[in-house]
């Protein structure tokens, strides 16, 4: 498998209700090596979830957004927007351009789907 974990990068602070348990929607933020760069990502509740900014252009920077899409379509992969509190922590670990004011998140089994789909249409890979 071409997915190694690089390490988790901290844990947000955990919202606590009346009685002393977390909330739903907690998160952890770490980064993750897939294909030899290291993206970002965000686990929401047992799922890790990738900013797909940072995947667009960093590990498929060779391939036009159009196939991207058209392959993400093809392989019924939808993506998810994140809230202003996961953008916050994107941007904090660098995932997402501060600048930024939306983003989308696709799981980790889906970006593994794509990962393999996408092998033979970029360059050098």
């Amino acid at each position: 498998m071409f997915l190694t974990c690089e390490g988790t990068f901290g844990i947000v602070p955990a919202t606590m209700d009346y009685n002393g348990e977390a909330r739903p929607g907690d998160f952890h933020a770490g980064y993750q090596e897939i294909e030899g760069i290291n993206l970002g990502y965000l686990q929401i509740n047992g799922t890790q979830m990738f900013a797909l900014a940072q995947v667009l252009s960093d590990l498929f920077k060779d391939i036009p957004r159009t196939t991207i899409s058209k392959k993400m379509e093809t392989l019924k992969i939808k993506s998810r927007r994140c809230d202003l509190k996961e953008l916050r922590t994107l941007k904090a670990i660098n995932s997402v351009p501060t600048r930024a004011v939306k983003c989308s998140l696709i799981s980790k089994a889906d970006l593994e789907a794509l990962c393999t789909s996408c092998k033979s249409l970029s360059p050098g890979r």
